[in-house]
């Protein structure tokens, strides 16, 4: 009978030992994943490569999916479908091809990070926090390098004098950056680093977001953060909690504008400054300035069910729509325009639901729907459909909402805190680390 029990408990310890061995390669790919994102100059870029190894891994074992993720499931397999029904008349355009591939590819990674949530969401939210903020770091370090022309670098590192770094376009590198910067603050925020710790995280992101001179990620960085400080004090658990967030918030504030007044004291970065701040451009003024055109093209949109086609808007006006919910009439027709509004009302139902849930990943939900939501808001100033930060934040969220709700509330907690710590476990299906 020793003998038995002792064979059967080495082989309960070495199935152990498989599935937290095997839970930390999965982690590891989830780190390549997002750790690979920061890297855009090339197609197809890292990210695509580490995404096919990611879905490799997970597919030896599995991947549940949730009913719960059928509306977004459904909404981005329409919003694809009426892009490839405006494609057809194109097929000959190999830019046109390459666009609906790429849309229908990022529709598949936002609903595999979303399905994967349903087991480790807390340990896989932390993987992949970590894997952005080392991309956001060499983004942001490769981007300082080209603006400053330090060892020659400005020339595959910068883009008409802002920094552009890894990325193609300067306005689509500092709405990267506003997630790291944003977690960084917030753990600041709920005591989890100190701030001079993270102020050190959110430094490098923070100044290669302001060099890169896009007013929209300005805009989408100051609006992220106050929703961000806002929900974070609403759902705090206690008084000297909330007195905490005021106090740093304040604190973090007073630093960043310290920061700002020094960069605005060297010329050269004060005049870029001056003119990239002003509102009013030259090329969004007038008939045929960005708005104009927007304007100018609702009415020809109502008689194209079919839009222009993939990238074809730039054929009838002088360049793309700057604005994801015209593009998406444009380039997906009617069918696809109209499901991508039922996408984003859609997220907007579950992300703010999602936010105010008490849930052991609350607080990444709060970072998370604090960017998505002022994305989803910037896409009235710029094309977002084709960001892959946007479908990895869609992916998480709706992956979050699917998840069933913790039977344990805070009250019940401390009436009997054992118990409730055993259902809190087996409810998030082990979402706190096995593997460190």
């Amino acid at each position: 009978m020793s003998a038995l029990a002792d064979h059967g408990a080495s082989e309960t310890g070495r199935r152990r030992g498989l599935t937290i061995s095997y839970a930390a390669i999965k982690r590891g790919a989830l780190w390549l994943l997002t750790a690979s994102s920061g890297v855009a100059l090339v197609e197809p870029s890292p990210y695509e490569v580490a995404f096919l190894l990611v879905v490799f891994v997970f597919a030896l074992t599995g991947i549940r999916f949730s009913q719960k993720l059928l509306p977004m499931a459904v909404l981005l397999l329409i919003y694809n479908i009426g892009g490839t029904f405006s494609l057809i008349p194109w097929m000959d355009d190999p830019d046109s091809v390459r666009f609906t591939a790429v849309s229908v590819y990022l529709m598949i990674t936002a609903i595999f990070l979303a399905a994967i949530m349903a087991e480790d969401a807390y340990g896989r939210l932390e993987t992949l926090r970590k894997g952005y903020l080392f991309a956001a770091w060499c983004a942001s370090f490769a981007a300082i390098l080209g603006y400053f022309d330090i060892a020659g670098l400005s020339g595959p590192f910068t883009l008409y004098g802002r920094a552009s770094g890894t990325f193609k376009d300067p306005n689509v590198l500092g709405p990267f950056l506003v997630l790291p910067i944003l977690y960084a603050l917030h753990h600041v925020l709920i005591g989890r680093v100190g701030l001079v710790r993270g102020l050190i995280a959110m430094s490098l992101p923070l100044a290669a977001l302001f060099l890169t001179f896009s007013r929209g990620a300005w805009g989408n960085l100051v609006a992220a953060s106050l929703l961000m400080v806002a929900l974070t004090f609403l759902t705090s658990p206690s008084a000297s909690r909330r007195t905490r967030i005021v106090f740093l918030t304040l604190a973090a504030l007073m630093l960043v504008i310290i920061a700002l007044l020094i960069a605005l004291s060297f010329e050269n970065i004060r005049d870029v400054f001056e003119t990239r701040a002003s509102l009013d451009q030259s090329y969004d003024q007038g008939v045929t300035g960005r708005f104009g055109n927007q304007l100018r093209s609702i009415p020809l949109l109502l008689d194209a069910p079919n839009g222009f086609g993939p990238l074809r808007f730039r054929k009838f006006f002088p360049e793309d729509p700057h604005n994801v919910y015209i593009n998406a009439f444009a380039s997906y027709g009617w069918l696809g325009g109209f499901a991508w509004l039922g996408l984003m009302a859609a997220t907007c139902y579950v992300g703010w639901r999602l936010v105010f849930l008490r849930t052991p990943w609350q607080n990444h939900a709060i970072v998370l729907w604090s960017v998505l939501f002022v994305t989803i808001l910037q896409g009235l100033q710029i094309d977002t459909d084709h960001w892959r930060h946007l479908y990895l934040m869609l992916g998480l969220v709706w992956g979050l909402a699917a998840l069933p709700v913790p039977a344990t509330a805070p009250q019940a907690a401390r009436g009997n805190r054992a118990k409730a710590g055993t259902m809190r476990a087996a409810d998030c299906q082990q979402t706190a680390p096995v593997v460190r």
